[in-house]
């Protein structure tokens, strides 16, 4: 006779990570794989997440003094080939248009016709025509800076993909500015990494590391990349958002020129910066459970689910009203600069089904509601954080909501810098250091050390040596003290100390 499941999703986190990672997202119904090879439809919990995320996040550059705008999803393959190091990036990852319709074919079927006089390149990233449109816009000092945003999607030929972590297609957001001096554009850069941080760690709950990447994992054409590194409940980094320094790089190649102050002719620098829903894939991994998704309040698309209960007529009517008046008390309350965001579930379904169905969506707070509530002017409150659950007076629910939601949301990014901190060593041996990312059990790659501070010097022969082990420098975190030290790899003198992990 077979165990009863103690949980609601299976496999567990311990027993089959990547495959529990699936089944959160189709137990809270967020998202499904597209009848289009490699993409994904984001059904409509898991796009209200990101329409929170986009919410926040669209605030926050606003608030920095950028705008939005919206530029084409069909790239001139001569602009791609402008830039070596930006075409040499992406050129695997480029979906091509070459035809420009379709027409019937010999035995009937539609065949491409009409082929284009240059092909099309469909958007991987937009800095090569958001330049070239930069190029026609500015003649002088006074066109400066341009501080543009634009929410969009992008593809990337991606053959081995994951739902909202790679797929062939996503969503995203891209700014993209230009300034008359290279010290306004290095401000930029690290203002939006410190945006993005800021939204991370204070919405998301998901602590982060800034830093700065290393040669070989920059941005394709950038002087400079900078990044916010997370870790994932299973010790793997994820890449959460990046801020690149372009330098002039992309300007001398799409003539974004300028006249300064005193007439001569300048080339712009320029910066770009950009996360993706990708970040719905790390909210998950860092805060889901066995029993399905986890949200933090701040980005919850419902604060609390109302769950009325009644066996008869008389008794719906009586707890519906009950469950009316206190969904409006709820609502009048703030949180987060906003209203608490309640629903009453009153759907024909058993009380448990119903309640499995919130708890795997991840609601923060669910809020039962019976005549032997009603009798005691109380409900029968659970938590999706702890689990917990308890009787609590209506008037005590209503006038704690917002803080109770604030405690939830904080101790979710306690609870993920703990996982952090447990997790993350100082390694000054090389055997240490390829013991600690070596998986402890062949069947289980997952289970292994997670983030390693190391001293190193990038060469191609240490690239080989975490190439084999799969790990990669994820980055050289900011505002470190810079101490002598020797490279765990190959022992030349260095005062660069890098995180190493791997990673999504």
């Amino acid at each position: 006779m077979s165990k009863p499941q103690k949980n609601a999703i299976s496999p567990s986190r311990q027993e089959d990570y990547p495959e529990w990672y699936q089944q959160v997202i189709r137990a809270a119904e967020l998202a499904e794989s597209s009848d289009a090879r490699g993409c994904m439809v984001i059904r409509p919990w898991g796009y209200a997440i990101w329409e929170n995320m986009q919410r926040v996040l669209d605030r926050m550059f606003k608030d920095t003094g950028h705008v939005n705008a919206y530029f084409p999803i069909f790239i001139p393959m001569s602009f791609i080939e402008k830039e070596a190091a930006h075409v040499e990036g992406f050129a695997k990852e480029c979906a091509v248009v070459t035809h420009h319709r379709l027409e019937p074919g010999a035995d009937g079927k539609l065949v491409p016709a009409g082929p284009l006089e240059e092909p099309y390149i469909v958007r991987p990233t937009s800095e090569t025509i958001i330049g070239a449109t930069y190029a026609r816009w500015v003649q002088s000092y006074r066109d400066l800076p341009i501080l543009i945003n634009q929410w969009a999607n992008v593809v990337r030929w991606e053959m081995r993909t994951r739902l909202f972590l790679r797929t062939a297609e996503f969503l995203w957001q891209e700014g993209h500015t230009a300034h008359a001096t290279r010290e306004e554009a290095e401000r930029e850069t690290r203002q939006m990494l410190d945006v993005y941080a800021d939204f991370a760690e204070n919405y998301m709950a998901m602590p982060v590391i800034k830093g700065e990447k290393t040669e070989g994992e920059r941005f394709p054409g950038a002087v400079q990349t900078f990044a916010i590194e997370a870790m994932m409940q299973d010790r793997k980094a994820l890449q959460a958002g990046t801020s690149h320094f372009l330098g002039q790089n992309f300007s001398k190649v799409q003539e974004i020129k300028f006249q300064d102050q005193n007439g001569k002719e300048e080339y712009c620098w320029t910066t770009s910066w950009g996360v993706s829903t990708r970040l719905v894939g790390g909210l998950i991994m860092t805060h889901s459970d066995d029993d399905g998704l986890i949200i933090p309040p701040r980005l919850a698309p419902k604060h609390v689910v109302i769950l009325p209960i009644y066996r008869s007529d008389e008794d719906r009517t009586q707890v519906l009203s009950y469950c009316e008046s206190l969904k409006s008390e709820l609502e009048a309350q703030c949180f987060s600069g906003g209203r608490v965001e309640v629903m009453i579930d009153d759907r024909d379904l058993r009380g448990g089904e119903k309640a499995w169905q919130h708890i795997k969506k991840g609601v923060p707070l669910r809020a039962e509601v019976g005549p032997k509530d009603i009798a005691k002017d109380a409900v029968f409150l659970g938590r999706r954080d702890t689990g917990e659950k308890k009787g609590v007076g209506r008037a005590e629910f209503v006038s704690t909501v917002s803080s109770l939601l604030t405690e939830i949301q904080n101790g979710l990014f306690d609870r993920a810098k703990t996982l952090r901190e447990q997790h993350t060593h100082d390694i000054d041996n090389l055997d240490d250091f390829k013991s600690y990312f070596t998986p402890k059990d062949a069947d289980r790659p997952e289970i292994h050390g997670g983030f390693a501070n190391c001293y190193f010097v990038e060469t191609p022969e240490v690239e080989e040596l975490l190439k084999k082990l799969k790990v990669t420098i994820r980055c050289v975190p900011l505002g470190q003290e810079q101490v002598a030290g020797k490279c765990l790899f190959t022992g030349q003198p260095t005062t660069q100390r890098g995180v190493f992990a791997k990673a999504y």
